[in-house]
């Protein structure tokens, strides 16, 4: 399969994997490719098993096809999450908000945890207001998931709260922290529509 890519080349370098471009069936994929050591090879067919638990939930990018070092997935287009917050209105920014807070919910009724909620920076790409969570090689089942409430606290972080500020939005820190206590106990649909509430 990997040799079935036409025009590959590399798109970005991390410490455990290397993300190549290409194109197959003339659709723009991305190939994340990792050295055989068998810790980093678990993360590869991790991240094949979320994606395709995921995928029928539209969430992530559609997976292709997966093999001990490397996962195939369609391209990605958009900017990341701080950046989009950053260039958009608030309109957008809160369209946004709202459809990532119901992707978590989905993660968290599946009880999957995706771990870097709170610090998403490179894990969420935005593209017309479509939302697409990337990254899940080390994803994990639960029954405590965190995945709402980890992005909520993402979102009352210094640094964010003041560029949603800027935007004109303002949230109330200790109300969010009071509504996700309450999420936490129950990980309802009546505790997920008040936290979407306070982002209006």
């Amino acid at each position: 399969m990997f040799n079935k890519i036409k025009n590959k080349k590399v798109f970005s370098k991390g410490k455990r994997s290397v993300i190549y471009v290409g194109y197959f069936n003339n659709q723009k994929v991305a190939i994340k490719k990792v050295n055989k050591r068998k810790e980093i090879e678990h993360s590869i067919k991790n991240e094949a098993i979320f994606l395709k638990i995921l995928n029928k939930h539209k969430i992530g990018p559609k997976l292709i096809y997966s093999k001990n070092n490397y996962v195939v997935y369609g391209f990605v287009e958009g900017e990341f999450i701080e950046n989009f917050f950053e260039n958009s209105t608030k309109r957008s920014i809160l369209v946004v908000i709202k459809k990532i807070i119901y992707q978590c919910y989905v993660l968290d009724k599946l009880k999957i945890n995706k771990l870097e909620m709170h610090h998403p920076y490179k894990h969420i790409l935005i593209n017309k207001n479509k939302v697409t969570m990337i990254d899940f090689e080390r994803a994990y089942f639960t029954e405590k998931p965190k995945n709402v409430t980890q992005f909520l606290s993402y979102l009352i972080s210094k640094k964010i709260s003041l560029i949603l500020k800027k935007k004109g939005i303002n949230i109330n820190k200790n109300n969010i922290i009071k509504i996700s206590k309450q999420y936490k106990k129950d990980y309802s649909k009546k505790s997920l529509n008040k936290i979407k509430n306070v982002f209006k």
